[in-house]
């Protein structure tokens, strides 16, 4: 095997790496689930062990991965983060055995790492800002490595975070510091490392410290997360493919994603405008040929008018759910308006309606898309079958490769190791608009040679005991299984 040394400087530090072709690659593409035994403490659904019957089934069905997405305060004394309990640590080495035995693949994963996490509640320190916090993250990893240095590659992989949310810069000097940590322990073992913006922003950087990078697989967030009650756009009716237009809008604050509405052909009428979540103080404009129509002031706080109020500490602002609608007059010869975020962060919209003098009525829902940019929309007109269109018109497919794929693919086409970490919809999505959904992300995936993990195995995203309403299931084992969403994983 060809050896060679590249060396860097990154953060004051000297690296050491081999190159690409030392380090695990798997020979076959992962396909699997994310097993939540041990992602929360205090979750019911983190017993804090786990099942050998998972695996046997897992692999029994045909594939052969899990992700393992973990709390690091299940295996650390008195909630002192520097101080490790042995027995908090069985669980892993039995999940690590029981890959091996039955020929999955494990993946660990800090889903809670010292400093960093997506849940509530946040980390005393962060990471990406406080050395005294990366510090004590570097500890846990070269533990977990040096514990584990035995096992082979083709078992045991490592993903640094889940789902980290800081700048690209901060990222790759917390990347750097703990990938050379582990491989002081683990030289060829594969780390993978999830993207930006809850994994949905590849980093290309972090690819020549010969890591992996992980995506997910939840846009948009109307299907994938429908009627989720710990996310604020929960309540948008779920189509596929999208009816055109997405949300949220973006504002100065994120100049690059500012980009305005703009629906053609609209009449003279009411429209009424419903907004979503709101980050921030923002100003909502609309336009018609440079006419302002409108300008609506939308402050989140605790106060009537707001529910599922959050405050941001990092950022110093509130998040919430508007409540109310503004009504806004179209007047006649318009031809086109344009609604834009003028001032502040990003406010979602959950629904424009439309109503004439005749009390005619269209409505326009929005679909939950991080990031993605709205085609020109047309109105076709009252008491019609689909009252607005886009002007191009996209499949399912086409649509998830324009707004979510096409970075991902081009990494890996080009040699990089690319993985989807997570994908699925919660159980309240229906069924048939799920399916449809997750094939048109899978035939993605598998043309491209990406691997993937649904989240998760059993549970209301699952294959096992989901609880969907609209789902005919079949005993197996003594669980409840959606055949439907098992065969089409196992075509993938």
């Amino acid at each position: 095997m060809k050896r060679c040394v590249i060396m860097l400087a990154v953060a004051g530090l000297a690296h050491t790496l081999r190159c690409a072709e030392e380090l695990y690659r798997p020979q076959e593409r992962w396909r699997g689930f994310n097993l939540q035994n041990m992602f929360y403490k205090g979750s019911v659904m983190s017993v804090g062990h786990f099942a050998e019957e998972d695996f046997r089934q897992i692999s029994e069905l045909g594939f052969n991965f899990v992700r393992v997405p973990l709390d690091y305060r299940f295996w650390i004394k008195e909630d002192d983060w520097k101080s490790i309990d042995e027995n908090g640590l069985t669980p892993l080495d039995d999940a690590i055995k029981f890959g091996r035995k039955y020929n999955i693949h494990v993946m660990l994963n800090l889903h809670r790492a010292p400093g960093y996490t997506v849940a509530k509640p946040p980390e005393p320190l962060n990471v990406f800002e406080d050395d005294e916090a990366l510090r004590v993250c570097r500890m846990h990893w070269a533990m977990l490595a040096e514990r584990y240095r035995d096992v082979p590659a083709e078992n045991l992989s490592f993903n640094l975070f889940n789902e980290p949310n800081t700048t690209p810069d901060a990222y790759e000097r917390v990347v750097a510091v703990l990938v050379e940590e582990i491989r002081k322990h683990n030289p060829t073992r594969l780390i993978v490392c999830d993207g930006l913006a809850w994994g949905r922003d590849i980093v290309p950087e972090l690819f020549k410290y010969g890591v992996g990078e992980a995506t997910r697989g939840y846009t948009p967030m109307t299907i994938s997360h429908y009627r989720a009650s710990w996310t604020g756009n929960s309540t948008v009716p779920p189509h596929w493919p999208p009816l055109g237009a997405v949300s949220p809008l973006y504002g100065p604050v994120k100049k690059e994603q500012s980009k305005p509405l703009v629906i053609a052909d609209i009449p003279s009428c009411a429209m009424t405008i419903k907004p979503g979540r709101v980050s921030g103080n923002v100003t909502l404009k609309v336009d018609s040929d440079n006419q302002v129509l409108a300008e609506i002031q939308l402050e989140p706080g605790v106060k009537e008018g707001w529910s599922k109020v959050d405050y941001k500490e990092q950022w110093q602002i509130f998040q919430a759910d508007c409540e109310r609608c503004f009504e806004v007059a179209i007047p006649e010869n318009s031809g086109s308006i344009s609604i834009t975020v003028s001032a502040g962060d990003w406010a979602a919209l959950e629904y424009l309606k439309l109503r004439d003098a005749d009390g005619k009525e269209a409505e326009l829902y929005f679909t939950y898309a991080w990031y993605a940019e709205n085609p020109v929309i047309v109105f076709n007109g009252f008491n019609k079958k689909k009252n607005f269109a886009t002007v191009d018109n996209l499949s399912g497919a086409e649509w998830l490769e324009a707004n979510v794929t096409a970075p991902w693919v081009q990494a890996a086409q080009t040699g990089n190791f690319v993985f989807v970490g997570e994908f699925g919809a919660y159980q309240y999505t229906p069924h048939e608009i799920v399916l449809e959904w997750m094939e048109d992300y899978l035939k993605i995936w598998r043309n491209a040679d990406i691997g993937w993990a649904l989240w998760s195995f059993n549970g209301s995203f699952g294959i096992i005991d989901s609880q969907r309403a609209d789902v005919e299931y079949e005993d197996f084992y003594g669980r409840k299984l959606d055949r439907k969403m098992l065969e089409l994983l196992q075509r993938y």
